[in-house]
């Protein structure tokens, strides 16, 4: 007899089933949190190959499921197959730990080892996921089912707990402790490579408490089987036989009767899960999406505090810890107060909706988020902002009687916002007349489409001298301002800010676009060679912008004038609260109850194999948002609204489904497959009271 938790009839081996849950999501959430942000900034990819690998990576840890039911039910067991691909697991962090540090060699290098780490960690998660909850569940004598039911809340909040600190913790490793001259991803992927090293270790410590289902052979093969040979024998002997009430009952030649009605139980349940996968489109996107949706926001809680993009997904896991306990100890027995029958699938179907109007809330944010953003001009076309250094109003003629600037440029005016220059060919050489002071001089210039410019008038002595510059639109990756300085004066200076120094040369010229620490600047050093430069006052430099900060001599003293070329991200993160809510909700509703239901609808050889029936739902899931998301093209917003109709119509779709579903009791089915085995097969009266019992049954588990 197992151990028990003293005074209850919870075995003592869950508490070693649940730790090692909490530390494998912890390494799991914490190196997938700062995922996307490293493949921006480490590996220097875009936003949708970021976006695509991310998910792509998401979509293999759960299609790897499968690989591991089928090792633990026919082969290793749950026990040995969770302990062999926990190793291949903790080699996956290692590797993926050694590739982002960047002195091991080339940007080629960095990524192979990041791949191949990637490829070994979906391998280990994946593999242990369907055998380590359905474990648990092993631990339960079926008269404890109600204990287990609450056992899988609770293993659910350990996941969430573990989901939660990691969150949090891996974020400030990657950005706040330096390391090789940046972000520190090495130490922010080996934090999550240790945890997981003592997840292995933990669940070998429990090892003499566990109870042990050994395996029931390849029960996956054996199932395919027994479908081939059912269609195969009705398809040659229905010509001379009338229709049996199943196609599967066409098997009954060659299978048992009790291995056939566990099939049909199993495909009822895997038809159903055909419309889920479109939830976890949705519900994974917080990790990529909603992640990048941050970064364009206002993430500063008042002056002494701001949090990074990717600890915004704590709150889901906060949020769980929250509204598990809610919803089982006052939401759902209020709702059932009120008469109304809950059933897991309508709390599926709910739980669809919620999320639906997640990303309806999500698509409003970013209509408000994008109103900062400067769009890269389409093709034959460029942007130009110009600043004005000549102290007196100029006005600048373009060629042909285009004349994007129909008003005086005043003296260090702030452009405020890019101007978009039709140019009518890819690239294109212009000559720009500059009337300043009733004078006019020559600017000859060339511009490039899909690029932005500034153009730069300063005096000179022959009257109006012009300088142009590429600009780098694009907000930063992790939020953080842009600043490069812009120097009028007669020699050389460099400015230190923060953690970076910048360098400019005499003359007008302009130093290297860098990303600073979002703050205020009050005190910035300033060097030159032989003049004394004041520390310089630059303000607030906020999330999202980018800054061009002059250097001027005025009255023998040295000034900071400071330009904002993109404006700072004007909408709080706070707003994004409403959709993680929302999403939340609905992932207590699907995922815990969706959870619970596979195993519960499971026969008792099957639960792994149901288990990664479940978890293929989410591999589809991020391969829908590859399609969707790679291949639609749509403005953000856009997509998001898809998502959220998609959903709805899947929802109402699922809803129907669910209402013809009928709800099995395991325990029955375990009887029958008892007596199945054990009857007399020259025993007619039993194989008749059988025979009953199995049509029974069958009222509850035919499509």
């Amino acid at each position: 007899m197992s151990k028990k938790l003293c005074g209850t009839n919870y075995p003592l081996s869950i508490c070693f089933i649940v730790v090692n849950e909490f530390c494998e999501r912890f390494s799991y959430y914490g190196m997938r949190a700062v995922l996307t942000l490293y493949f921006l900034t480490y590996l220097d990819w875009d936003h949708d190959l970021s976006t695509a690998v991310y998910h792509a990576f998401t979509s293999l840890c759960y299609f790897t499921p499968v690989l591991g039911a089928i090792i633990a039910d026919s082969w290793l067991g749950k026990f040995k197959t969770i302990i062999y691909l926990s190793i291949v697991y903790v080699l996956g962090h290692v590797i993926k730990s050694v590739g982002a540090i960047p002195t091991v060699g080339s940007n080629t290098v960095h990524i192979g080892l990041s791949m191949t780490g990637l490829i070994l960690i979906a391998f280990g998660t994946g593999g242990i996921k369907p055998c380590v909850a359905a474990f648990g569940g092993d631990q339960f004598q079926e008269r404890h089912a109600n204990e287990r039911m609450k056992f899988f809340s609770i293993f659910y909040m350990a996941i969430n707990g573990g989901s939660l600190l990691s969150t949090i913790i891996t974020p400030i490793l990657r950005e706040d402790v330096q390391c090789f001259g940046g972000d520190c991803y090495a130490l922010a992927f080996g934090v999550p490579a240790a945890l997981m090293t003592l997840a292995l270790a933990v669940f070998v410590a429990g090892s003499g408490l566990y109870r042990r289902n050994p395996p029931e052979g390849n029960i996956l093969v054996e199932v395919c089987n027994c479908i081939g040979f059912a269609v195969k024998n009705r398809w040659r002997r229905s010509k001379y036989e009338s229709s049996r009430r199943h196609w599967l009952d066409w098997a009954e030649d060659k299978y048992p009767k009790h291995l056939i009605t566990e099939i049909k139980m199993v495909l009822r349940v895997l038809v159903l899960y055909i419309p889920l996968p479109m939830f976890w489109a949705l519900f994974d996107q917080q990790g990529s999406r909603w992640t990048l949706q941050a970064t364009r926001m206002d993430m500063a809680f008042g002056e002494a505090f701001s949090i990074k993009p990717d600890q915004m997904q704590t709150l889901n896991a906060l949020l769980i810890l929250v509204f598990v306990p809610v919803f089982d100890l006052l939401i759902y027995p209020l709702v059932s107060l009120c008469r109304i029958k809950i059933t897991p699938l309508r709390k599926m179907a709910t739980g669809m909706v919620f999320a639906a109007l997640a990303f309806a809330a999500a698509a409003l944010v970013e209509i408000q988020v994008v109103r900062t953003v400067v769009e890269e001009p389409a093709a034959g076309n460029c942007l130009l902002q110009v600043y004005n250094l000549a102290p007196g109003d100029v006005r600048l003629q373009f060629p042909q009687g285009g004349d994007p600037f129909p008003d005086s440029l005043p003296y260090l005016q702030d452009p405020q916002e890019y101007l978009t220059l039709p140019l009518g060919a890819p690239s294109i050489n212009m000559s720009l007349e500059v009337h300043y002071k009733g004078a006019a001089s020559r600017c000859n210039v060339t511009f490039a489409q899909h690029k932005a410019y500034s153009l730069i008038l300063h005096p000179t002595n022959a009257g109006i001298g012009c300088k142009m510059v590429k600009d780098h639109i694009m907000k930063n990756d992790k939020g953080a301002p842009l600043l490069r300085f812009l120097n009028t004066l007669s020699e050389a200076a460099n400015i230190s800010v923060g953690r970076e120094t910048f360098h400019t040369s005499a003359g007008y010229s302009v130093s290297q676009n860098k990303t600073i620490m979002r703050g205020v600047y009050n005190q910035v050093r300033c060097t030159m060679a032989s003049k004394t430069c004041p520390d310089l006052d630059l303000g607030l430099l906020d999330f999202g912008a980018s800054y061009t900060v002059i250097l001027l001599e005025e009255s023998d003293k040295i000034m900071a004038h400071k330009m904002e070329d993109v404006h700072a991200n004007n909408m709080h993160i706070a707003w994004q609260i409403p959709q993680y809510v929302l999403i939340t909700v609905g992932e207590v509703m699907f995922s815990i109850t969706g959870l619970e239901f596979s195993y519960s609808q499971a026969p008792s050889n099957m639960k792994s194999v149901l288990q990664a029936g479940w978890l293929l739902t989410v591999a589809f899931g991020n391969v829908i948002v590859l399609i969707v998301a790679e291949g639609a093209g749509l403005a953000q917003w856009k997509e998001f609204a898809l998502f959220s109709a998609l959903l709805l119509a899947v929802c109402i779709v699922f809803s129907f489904m669910a209402h013809l579903y009928k709800y099995v009791d395991p325990l029955q089915l375990d009887k029958f497959r008892s007596d199945d085995q054990n009857r007399s097969s020259s025993d007619d009266e039993y194989d008749d009271a059988l025979n009953k019992k199995k049509q029974d049954i069958e009222l509850n588990t035919r499509f």
